[in-house]
């Protein structure tokens, strides 16, 4: 047997000039027997590549089992998968988070096509169209709206919320680019906006939109909301434009968690309820069974316990009680109801809990005539964002109209969200005894999150000697933690990487390093809690108010599965310590906060109240420190500081001012080794027509050792401008 040799293919390919990539051969068929590897390299760490397919694209189908071109988001296999392509539809664009791409082709011994062709190049961004918004109010619009929004778009909006304050965001008018394969606006594959509860690509996804359809109005409690806007290089249309408001939360020690969630009053929109089927006359939809709706009900195609009606809520939330009714058909005058139900929940709409009481599944007793309405309070209430009611008996046949009861966690006094599944608190601030993927992320611990968890190190481990930490930054007053099983691998279904704890210590600091167990007041050793008895069901358990600034789960009973943990921290300012942005004008010393300041979300690293020796560093990664907004008509001033840059790494600090339209003006620079002391810098702040704020940049041009410090901000108008040229605790960049 000889095999004819085939033309070689792969290589190393720099993307500073565009080039194209084709399989060998190319548009006749590829050979047999190939295994060709490309790796494209843009120059530079901040730049990224996007790779455009040639419609002419044939690769042997079989679910990509023989044949296939696979691109991975890195320079090697190891790196997240971006997609594994065949058939004969070309891929949409592709572009990497960062510098590199693998590009991997292989083809078996038989069915041949005629491969592919594509394009690489550098990525260019349409515009710096990233905002962050701190105000009470404001509107959100895609670039250039109302005219039609630029291509090749990455915009991240964020909204940064106070503490003991909701956001609530409403879409005026939405246009995006339609996705015009059937199955209607699932997929969103070219133009999309991403609205995320959380940091873009850290909090949980509320939910990905594109075409007319305006998204529903979203709130959130969690202390950020985000909007990822991408748009590709073809079709565009006119955009979008979205108006957020913040108010405050009215808290009390008396509240009752049993607010109507939206089904009657439509607060829950249409989008928000699906089943698993519908009669198929079209006249018993899932829009149809909110409670006393005037017109029939929710029908499934089959009278069976198999079928089931779901509600997104969008967000977290605390769970108490069904309401439930039948229907009477506008038809026939014939009476149907729900004699009995289950329910189930789940934070991400994939792994279900069947809701227990005790050790079996809780069935609940629904109505005993068509028009009647039958609270059901949950025993245990249950977080959950994913909420399913799977009817078990019935009379005539399934009928359901419903209401859902419950409230938000933060409802409760002194029980704000510390920053885990926001992203609000840097990966950096968690810290574990050990993990088992020495390369993962601790944003793995992450609740809700995170679609992984923490799994220590060893298999076999010992009770309390495990653990899981989280740094709040600044002390606070704590009171409680939710906690969440884990699960293993993407795409991993077996259940042995399926594991929870089942009980834990929780230990507490307010420096790192003398740690307090919370004891049990009847017997004075440290208490046990209850953990979790599910992977993906979070357990919320609260306790007395402590000051505490790291707080340390100890796993002590879990799962045959062994430990795995996702989790949040409970709790809100010191009494006194008020975190609503300080007057301007006064010296922040960064002693207790960041005077209003905050980090830049978009930054790759940030500052941090901290005085740290000096360490290795990103190069050319930039922090961020972002001023409270300047309001318009104010100044000129004088931006009065203390700074210290010192070490190998060649340390860049600059001064910029950045005006409501992202544009940003450079006023201050210093860059180089400027020795250990203390020294003043100054500046004038020009009197602007817009809102501004005033950004601190530094960067390091070498990964060495080095830091960069600022304190003792001050914006005034006391001093003369021809003046304005020209210790403490410190913000460090790590």
């Amino acid at each position: 047997v000889s095999q004819t040799p085939s033309e070689p293919c792969g290589g190393l390919l720099d993307a500073s000039d565009a080039g194209y990539i084709t399989t060998p051969g190319y548009p006749l068929e590829y050979p047999p027997h190939q295994n060709c590897r490309w790796i494209i390299t843009a120059p530079e760490p901040s730049q990224r590549i996007v790779l455009n397919f040639n419609p002419h694209f044939e690769i042997e189908k079989l679910d990509c089992r023989y044949d296939y071109v696979e691109i991975h988001d890195g320079n090697s296999e190891s790196a997240d998968l971006l997609g594994k392509h065949c058939s004969n539809i070309a891929p949409a664009p592709i572009i990497s988070s960062g510098p590199s791409l693998h590009i991997k082709f292989v083809s078996d011994y038989a069915h041949q096509g005629a491969g592919f062709s594509l394009r690489y190049e550098i990525f260019k961004t349409g515009s710096d169209c990233s905002r962050n918004f701190t105000s009470p109010s404001g509107l959100i619009e895609s670039p250039g709206f109302p005219d039609k929004y630029p291509h090749n778009l990455e915009c991240s909006f964020i909204i940064i919320v106070p503490p003991s304050m909701d956001v609530t965001l409403s879409f005026l008018t939405f246009d995006l680019e339609n996705d015009p394969l059937p199955g209607g606006e699932g997929d969103c594959k070219y133009d999309w906006l991403e609205v995320w509860d959380g940091l873009p690509g850290v909090g949980p996804l509320i939910g990905r939109y594109c075409g007319t359809r305006v998204p529903p109005e979203i709130q959130s409690s969690t202390g950020i909301l985000s909007l990822s806007f991408h748009t590709d290089m073809a079709v565009a249309k006119d955009g979008f434009s979205a108006r957020y408001n913040m108010t405050h939360k009215e808290v009390s020690e008396s509240f009752h968690c049993s607010n109507a969630f939206g089904m009657e009053s439509g607060k829950i929109t249409d989008d928000q309820i699906t089943a698993s089927s519908s009669f198929y006359d079209d006249r018993w939809l899932p829009r149809q069974a909110r409670l006393n709706y005037n017109d029939n009900a929710w029908t499934p195609n089959e009278d069976s316990n198999r079928e089931y009606i779901q509600v997104d809520l969008h967000t977290l939330k605390v769970l108490t009680g069904i309401a439930t009714q039948g229907a009477i058909s506008k038809e026939t005058q014939k009476a149907y109801y729900v004699t009995s139900f289950k329910l189930e929940v789940s934070t991400n709409g994939e792994d279900w809990m069947v809701y227990r009481h005790g050790k079996n599944h809780k069935v609940f007793h629904a109505n005993t005539d068509p028009t009647e309405v039958v609270l059901n309070r949950i025993p245990q209430p249950v977080l959950a964002r994913f909420v399913r009611i799977r009817p078990q008996t019935w009379k005539n046949g399934i009928a359901l109209r419903f209401e859902l009861y419950g409230c938000q966690i933060t409802d409760a006094p002194c029980s704000e969200l510390q920053g885990m599944l926001s992203g609000l608190l840097p990966d950096s601030q968690i810290s574990a005894s050990s993990m088992r993927d020495i390369h993962g992320s601790m944003g793995a611990a992450r609740l809700v999150a995170s679609r992984s968890g923490w799994f220590p190190n060893p298999t076999q481990p010992i009770a309390g000697e495990e653990w899981l930490q989280v740094d709040l930054g600044v002390p606070k007053m704590v009171r409680g933690i939710i906690t969440q099983g884990a699960r293993g691998l993407e795409g991993s279904t077996s259940a042995e990487n399926r594991a929870f704890v089942r009980k834990y210590k929780l230990a507490h600091s307010v420096t790192g390093k003398e740690w307090t167990y919370i004891t049990d007041s009847k017997t004075g050793f440290a208490k046990i809690f209850e953990g979790n008895s599910h992977y993906d069901t979070p357990e919320v358990r609260r306790f007395e108010e402590i000051v505490a600034q790291h707080i340390r789960v100890f796993p002590e009973r879990w799962s045959p599965a062994g430990i795995g943990m996702r989790m949040e921290v409970l709790g809100c300012d010191l009494p006194g310590k008020k975190t609503t942005t300080p007057s301007l004008w006064a010296v922040c010393d960064f002693e207790q906060s960041l005077c209003g300041w905050s980090a830049d979300p978009q930054s790759g690293v940030s500052w941090t109240l901290h005085t740290a020796s000096s360490s290795a560093h990103t190069q050319r990664k930039r922090a961020r420190l972002l001023s409270p907004e300047v309001g318009p008509e104010q100044g000129p001033l004088c931006l009065l500081f203390y700074y210290q840059l010192q070490g190998e790494a060649q340390a860049s600090l600059r001064v910029l001012l950045r005006d409501s339209d992202q544009e940003e003006t450079l006023l201050w620079v210093l860059k180089g080794d400027q020795g250990l002391h203390w020294r003043e810098g100054r500046t004038v702040l020009p009197q602007s027509p817009k809102e501004y704020q005033v950004v601190f940049e530094g960067f390091f041009d070498h990964p060495t050792r080095g830091h960069i410090r600022i304190d003792n901000i001050h914006m005034t108008s006391s001093v003369e401008l021809e003046q304005c040229t020209r210790k403490s605790h410190m913000l460090d960049i790590f």
